[in-house]
């Protein structure tokens, strides 16, 4: 069994309400919200100047985290545990077996991470079924798809099934599981995956020549300590979990190197501590290995 992050010792303090629902938590008043499965992919590109992730900024309006810089994701659809969906790549079990959970749940959780990136970014992790080694290579002639899978009019597996493509699992490489604090009171409990950009595609924030249904309203991309000095300076704001992520990438030259890297998937959850009548956000401390 794979050991539990450290937490750190120090942490940051909380906005008020947030605080409230620790103590209310604490005392036994208020019980956590149970997390929601979600995916998240990690775009990558090589640039001239190294190693760039596509970020997308969400529209200020909504609830959960408005106005932060998030890489593509999203909650996991009953749609995504479609065994009918067509897949290239390892099997759902030899997934299953990096992100510690049972084959049809780490089918669901591949299959977000896919149909979560296009709907996000327009960038479809997908090739031609007869021939799945090629790989799509123009995402402008899917914007009606992707608008299709924003408004729920359709699902992956249908958007799949009309062009004749196959899901490209082999495209993923396992990051990191990131699980939401008690505190909050919408929780998620999201893999993240990392993937190069395929060549001929393009990642934008709305579908071409569509509006724009989803939740963000600009995409951009940015090396990882490039973005991490923004949010240092107040340009940006990060979620925890994508800073850390950056963190992470800022170590390599280039993206190949990046999805070499074969490491142990354990639960990541930050805390809320209230201690001596202060109540302080915990991080976990870095501590993952290679996978052997």
């Amino acid at each position: 069994m794979n050991e539990p992050p450290r937490m750190a010792r120090s942490g940051a303090a909380v906005p008020r309400k947030i605080a409230e629902r620790a103590r209310q938590i604490s005392d036994g008043r208020l019980s956590p919200a149970v997390p929601r499965d979600a995916a998240t992919v990690i775009l990558l590109r090589q640039a001239a100047s190294g190693v760039e992730a596509f970020l997308l900024r969400r529209t200020a309006e909504l609830e959960f985290a408005p106005g932060a810089y998030v890489f593509p994701g999203g909650s996991v659809d009953p749609r995504d545990a479609d065994e009918t969906i067509g897949w290239a790549g390892p099997a759902p079990a030899d997934f299953g077996a990096l992100l510690d959970v049972p084959p049809d749940h780490a089918r669901a959780l591949v299959c977000a991470a896919v149909r979560e990136t296009f709907e996000e970014s327009g960038v479809l992790l997908a090739g031609p079924s007869n021939s799945p080694a090629d790989l799509v290579r123009d995402s402008a002639v899917l914007a009606g798809d992707r608008h299709a899978l924003l408004t729920g009019s359709a699902s992956l597996g249908e958007v799949l099934g009309r062009r004749d493509l196959v899901l490209r699992a082999d495209l993923l490489t396992p990051w990191a599981r990131w699980i939401t604090p008690e505190v909050s009171p919408r929780r998620f409990d999201t893999w993240f995956f990392a993937a190069a950009l395929p060549p001929g595609q393009t990642a934008t924030a709305a579908p071409e020549g569509h509006a724009d249904p989803g939740e963000s309203e600009s995409g951009t991309w940015l090396g990882p300590a490039a973005a991490l000095e923004a949010a240092k300076a107040g340009g940006i704001t990060l979620l925890p979990p994508t800073a850390v992520t950056l963190g992470e990438l800022a170590g390599h030259h280039d993206v190949a190197g990046i999805l070499a890297r074969r490491r142990v998937i354990t639960p990541r959850l930050p805390k809320v501590v209230v201690e001596d009548g202060q109540v302080r956000l915990t991080m976990p401390q870095a501590g993952e290995r290679e996978a052997q």
